[in-house]
């Protein structure tokens, strides 16, 4: 996301009336699954997300962050780990962004909530096949991701740990999703490229699979196995800085409401809207499963 800086921290959350996925108009798809991406890859680690339903997401895979402070991008939802904001339904993790008054346990109050997922301390990995088949909410001030930090990001803070924007899509474009990096010295919109649906599709229609390749030097973006984007370091905005190849990074998941890139809700904006992720795999070549990762 442009021009973040990451706050990670913890809040106490106080009890709140259960909404469940179904209430709020989750569609629950036969699950679909894709075959391995080439015969050079394995699968490394994956979340199908087919816990019960109406559970939280695996502990020993993803941490729900909470707060609502921004998050370094003037957002305007608080992040619970409330089951009406994030939990398991249908075999799929569903990320519930409402509009509601809600105050943390740290005292700071907001009027929208939502979820945020990372594997941070879970799992990370240096290079590979990243991909998730998820659909995405649609509406002004809705901001999915699907995206990656390195490791390094309590040390070297943002954006020297660099970040990986796997897919990006902003409400009022919701037939188009963004591949981005950020790293020192890129302009605020990252080293970017977007894809967009043909004949006026939406991506909140449908799921789609959204992927990056991760080799040294390089980045290849995908939607729906269409290779949209190469990002290479000698075409980076400053080819000296590509913090990529020195690190594993760790996987998240969130839906923000308004910030400064997307901008706010407004009078056509319907809440609540929900995000479905079907799966999150991660895959890495025979000969590229390095020290470190884990």
């Amino acid at each position: 996301m442009p021009s973040r800086i990451r706050i990670l921290f913890g809040a106490l959350l106080l009890p709140f009336l259960t909404i469940s996925a179904a209430s709020c108009g989750a569609q629950v798809p036969t699950p679909t699954t894709t075959s391995a991406p080439g015969q050079n890859y394995q699968l490394a680690w994956s979340d199908e997300f087919n816990g019960p339903s109406g559970s939280t997401p695996d502990a020993g895979k993803w941490a729900v962050q909470t707060g609502g402070n921004g998050w370094g991008n003037n957002e305007l939802e608080y992040y619970t780990t409330r089951p009406q904001n994030v939990q398991l339904s249908g075999g799929n993790l569903v990320i519930t962004a409402i509009k509601e008054n809600y105050t943390g346990g740290d005292g700071v109050a907001r009027q929208y909530t939502s979820a945020r997922l990372q594997t941070k301390g879970l799992f990370s990995q240096q290079y590979g096949r990243f991909e998730a088949r998820i659909k995405i909410p649609k509406g002004q001030g809705v901001w999915p991701a699907f995206w990656m930090l390195g490791n390094s990001i309590d040390s070297a803070g943002w954006p020297g740990c660099g970040e990986i924007d796997i897919m990006e899509n902003i409400g009022k474009e919701p037939g188009t999703v963004h591949g981005t990096l950020h790293a020192p010295n890129y302009p605020p919109q990252g080293y970017t490229a977007a894809y967009s649906l043909p004949n006026g599709q939406n991506f909140g229609d449908d799921f789609h699979v959204f992927a990056v390749e991760w080799e040294p030097q390089q980045m290849r973006f995908y939607v729906d196995g269409d290779l949209y984007a190469t990002h290479t370091r000698a075409g980076s905005p400053q080819p000296n800085s590509w913090p990529f190849d020195t690190q594993p990074f760790f996987l998240l998941l969130n839906l923000a409401v308004g910030g400064d890139w997307e901008g706010n809700p407004d009078k056509t904006t319907q809440l609540p809207q929900q995000m479905l992720v079907d799966y999150v795999r991660v895959y890495e070549k025979y000969q590229e499963r390095l020290p470190g990762s884990n």
